[in-house]
């Protein structure tokens, strides 16, 4: 369907290429190939850039902010193959070139496996999740992105990289049932801080995303990357996530911790996972929530 025009009301999207510098950048990562069950996530980013526009740049504030005239947004298009030991480097290095002239990289996925070569690229030194799961897995699936940030060494990479301390990830909204004991006590033993659920909920967005940027920021130069893996939320918000469960994160509060989250200087990079757009309700509320959460991490940017 045709969406109105009123020269008064801008819509969001159609950003323009990448030309020099910018505030926020969105780079397409279409991972697909490893996860560990069907899936169309590949067709996710473009899904999201033809869902922007149904949303307006205003933030009501107050002040009223317009983000298209407080911020600089390009639109770096999509990596064509990401999976794979090629795809993975490529990505790497994509992002790192995006990481010189941008304050935030916005990665439009694609299943959980973009989280590994997005967090390198932009050179994270701690890492944040909205996640049901833990993606601690051996292996390399959309189910192991945190383990190998860890322990992996990417094998075809063009740049420097470096392992992420596990002391500097915070996991937030890791669900009961959707988990195995094998892998919480790996998140323990590692030294990871896991906010579940039911602890995000009983503690509200300010008081979590406070403390998990005081260790995922820790440090020397800190730079942080932040994976939203929508499959956090509920079903009934999320039906386009294959992993998403009845009783996850409302869609308001998974806005509110992305906007909290991206409020700060020092996150660099952002992924959106795990959506697959061939799957969604008729609708298409999973994929235009995706889009409300770039809004809401362009919200935080605009806040700093």
């Amino acid at each position: 369907m045709a969406l109105s025009h009123d020269p008064l009301w801008p819509r969001a999207g159609s950003w323009p290429a990448v030309d020099g510098e910018a505030d926020a950048v969105l780079l397409g990562v279409p991972t697909w190939r490893t996860s560990l069950s069907p899936t169309g996530a590949h067709a996710t980013p473009s899904a999201i850039r033809e869902a922007l526009p149904r949303y307006g740049t205003t933030v009501l504030g107050p002040p009223i902010v317009d983000l298209d005239a407080a911020l600089r947004i390009a639109d770096a298009g999509d990596i064509a193959e990401p999976d794979g030991d090629e795809g993975e480097a490529e990505t790497i290095a994509c992002v790192r070139e995006l990481s010189g002239v941008t304050r935030l990289v916005i990665a439009l996925g694609g299943d959980n496996s973009l989280t590994y070569p997005v967090a390198l690229g932009s050179r994270a030194t701690g890492l944040i999740t909205f996640d049901a799961h833990f993606d601690l897995r051996d292996g390399v699936s959309n189910g192991t992105p945190v383990r190998r940030l860890v322990e992996d060494t990417p094998a075809r990479a063009t740049v420097d990289t470096a392992r992420i301390d596990p002391a500097r990830i915070v996991q937030i909204g890791i669900a009961d049932f959707a988990n195995s004991a094998a892998y919480a006590r790996r998140a323990a033993e590692w030294g990871i801080r896991v906010i579940p659920l039911d602890e995000v909920r009983r503690r509200g967005a300010a008081d979590v995303v406070a403390e998990a940027l005081e260790i995922a920021g820790a440090g020397g130069a800190p730079r942080v990357h932040l994976d939203i893996d929508v499959d956090v939320c509920d079903r009934a918000v999320a039906p386009g996530c294959p992993a998403s469960v009845p009783g996850g994160l409302a869609a308001w509060e998974l806005r509110a911790l992305t906007r909290a989250v991206a409020a700060d200087d020092r996150v660099v990079s952002a992924d959106l996972a795990e959506i697959d757009a061939t799957a969604d309700a008729e609708d298409g509320r999973t994929v235009r929530l995706a889009a409300l959460c770039v809004l809401e991490l362009l919200a935080g940017l605009a806040s700093r």
